[in-house]
């Protein structure tokens, strides 16, 4: 099992910026896709982004052009950039691979864009 967890969450307000972190223990971290993933309330887990081992990156057309993931395999280490927060981006965010199979979720962080 690789333990994933992920860091840097918070309440902000409209427009401003969050980084989030994920440190996964175990070599096999740089292998693998990555994604970060939303949960928001009453809602279903959604990919909003992913990096490829080699560096290429897609993300959901909610967050295209706000939010920018970047991995540093050297540290077992994905980040997620966060800019222009909108109250629709609230939710848990969690990281694990870009695909199934999934290593056990972490606890995730929490995000809460609100005025």
């Amino acid at each position: 099992q690789v333990p994933l967890v992920e860091s840097g969450g918070g309440l902000v307000q409209p427009g401003e910026s969050l980084r989030l972190s994920c440190a996964a223990s175990g070599i096999i971290f740089r292998f693998n896709t990555m994604g970060w993933y939303r949960q928001a309330p009453g809602n279903e887990r959604e990919l909003v982004a992913k990096i490829a081992s080699g560096g290429t990156t897609n993300y959901a057309a909610s967050v295209k052009g706000r939010f920018t993931i970047s991995r540093d395999n050297a540290k077992n280490t994905v980040y997620l950039q966060m800019n222009s927060l909108t109250p629709e981006d609230t939710g848990v965010y969690y990281c694990n691979k870009g695909n199934s199979p999934y290593w056990p979720w972490g606890q995730g962080t929490q995000v809460t864009v609100s005025s």
